[in-house]
Formats: C-alpha cells, sequence, structure tokens
C-alpha cells in the first residue's frame, strides 16, 4: 500500500495526510478550518480586479 499524500494545512502549514480519516482536511484541525472561513466571511479574500478606462466614444 503506497503512503498517504501530504498536503499542506492552508492555513498554518502543518503537514496533513490527505486520508478520509482527516475530518477536516485539507486543514489540520477544526480551528484551522474556521480561521479560513472567518476570512472568506469578513472578505479578507478578495480576487484582485483591475480597474479597465471606459471607452469615452461610447463604443462596444
Amino acid at each position: 500500500m503506497a503512503a498517504p499524500r501530504i498536503v499542506n494545512c492552508p492555513t498554518c502549514a502543518k503537514p496533513v495526510e490527505w486520508i478520509p480519516e482527516s475530518p477536516y482536511r485539507p486543514f489540520c484541525s477544526e480551528r484551522c478550518k474556521l480561521s479560513d472561513l472567518g476570512a472568506w466571511a469578513t472578505e479578507s479574500y478578495r480576487v484582485p480586479v483591475q480597474e479597465q478606462e471606459n471607452d469615452s466614444e461610447g463604443g462596444t
């Protein structure tokens, strides 16, 4: 049997085994999972957007 895949927790970077028995994967714990959820809820994570200049001639 192959060794389980190891990933880093997105919140704290601790190694986590990617197996069904890891209930919070890819997070290492419920605390890290909830911390990430809180960051999404408060809009701490954002996709950068570049503003485009409007065409002054009204074209499409």
